[in-house]
């Protein structure tokens, strides 16, 4: 019953509903543990596979979910979502077919962007789960209400509160060409410790946030302004003069990966607006980074 496809598809999902990885491909593991679980003609009486299969990895994200906020209070510095490198399955998911309802939707390939994934994570439980399985996965309200365990009105009015954070905080879309670019230059004039090139690559107003899970290095809070980030980017090309630079597909999009003696032990994804980076983030977190391994 359990076919590359339908986990594909689940993986994709829960990802994007917890922001991580590794937390994800636990829920897949844990919902066919649950299928098998069942008898027989406990497993015949369920009309579509899929669909059951669909509702309980949800309703096992939107439990995680409402822990995380707990987990989240006791993490060490900023908490970034996971960078997945880029593969097929994370911007090619088959999305079921929908009523479609409302007709301007967000892209699966814009869903997994890492600047998509931070705003989701400033969301309620419910709302991110509504938002993604409605806009992202077109599941009919009625579908999410079972899920969410909510009236389809109610989820609808969650879905439209998603959305309405999404407008409040706008998600830049850079062509990937132009991105790479910008990102290529950012990384020769990094390497070359070249302040006015930096200068000119980043917005005056970019944010710089590092996340270390106080399991490695990495500053606490934000960094804000030009100053400040290129400061910091000039004191890590001083005291990691050996790191090597990699350009990498992260989430979907041009990024950089750091490594040292053939490990990744940073991967940067950027935002970047009218040839500018305005965002940059660093996940350092070494949990984090274990799908890197053989990226």
């Amino acid at each position: 019953m359990s076919t590359p496809h339908e986990r594909r598809k689940l993986t994709n999902l829960a990802y994007r509903l917890l922001g991580s990885l590794a937390d994800a491909e636990d829920v897949v593991q844990e919902t066919y543990l649950r299928w098998y679980a069942m008898s027989d003609d406990q497993r015949n009486a369920i009309e579509s596979t899929g669909a059951w299969l669909t509702k309980v990895a949800s309703r096992i994200c939107l439990d995680l979910l409402r822990s995380a906020r707990h987990r989240r209070e006791r993490y060490v510095g900023e908490w970034i979502p996971e960078p997945v490198p880029d593969r097929n399955e994370w911007v090619g998911a088959a999305a079921p077919a929908a009523q479609a309802d409302p007709a301007d939707r967000v892209t699966l390939d814009e869903s997994v962007s890492m600047a998509f994934l931070v705003v989701l994570d400033s969301m309620t439980p419910a709302e991110r789960v509504a938002f993604i399985l409605h806009d992202v996965f077109r599941y009919p309200f009625a579908e999410v209400a079972e899920i969410v365990g909510r009236t389809p009105a109610a989820c609808r009015q969650l879905a439209s509160s998603a959305r309405a954070r999404i407008e409040a905080v706008p998600v830049p879309v850079a062509a990937a060409s132009g991105q790479a670019a910008v990102i290529r230059e950012f990384k020769r004039a990094w390497e070359a410790k070249d302040i006015g090139a930096l200068i000119a690559l980043l917005d005056p107003e970019v944010t710089a946030v590092a996340d270390g899970g106080g399991l490695v290095s990495a500053v606490l809070h934000p960094m804000e302004g030009i100053d400040e980030v290129v400061r910091a980017i000039l004191s890590i090309a001083e005291t990691a003069p050996d790191h090597t630079f990699l350009e990498r597909s992260v989430n979907g999009s041009p990024g950089l990966v750091m490594q040292h003696a053939g490990t990744t032990v940073t991967v940067m994804a950027f935002a970047v607006e009218s040839g500018r980076i305005t965002r940059i983030w660093a996940v350092r977190n070494p949990e984090k980074l274990r799908s890197w391994t053989l990226a």
